[in-house]
């Protein structure tokens, strides 16, 4: 079984920074793809960032150039740093678990595991 928790949102004025995190259970972590995807209220969720087993990683246009994904193996956690935040950015925030199956990065049926998410929050 795999488990993931996000932490790390919260409420900030718009052009501040927060970073999320995201804990998953078991040895297998580093062999797995992670992404996250958002959910703002009454709009599907949406993609929002992937990283690779190795380090690459892709982001929706939305965000590039402010969101950056990252990942500790080691620590068996996935992040996503968010800086000059907007209120457009208010959103749950999930991290899932890329499947093994082939699948696009950006989709949501290419992730075999789901956070609870974790709320974030941007002020005008």
């Amino acid at each position: 079984q795999v488990q993931l928790v996000e932490s790390g949102g919260g409420l900030v004025q718009t052009g501040g920074s927060l970073r999320l995190s995201c804990a998953a259970s078991g040895r297998t972590f580093s062999g797995y793809a992670m992404g996250w995807f958002r959910q703002a209220p009454g709009k599907a969720r949406e993609f929002v960032a992937f990283i690779s087993w190795s380090g690459t990683a892709y982001y929706t246009d939305s965000v590039k150039g402010r969101f950056t994904i990252s990942r500790d193996n080691a620590k068996n956690t996935v992040y996503l740093q968010m800086n000059s935040l907007k209120p457009e950015d208010t959103a749950v925030y999930y991290c899932a678990r890329r499947s093994g199956n082939s699948g696009n990065y950006y989709y949501t049926g290419a992730y075999d595991y789901w956070g609870q998410g974790t709320q974030v929050t941007v002020s005008s």
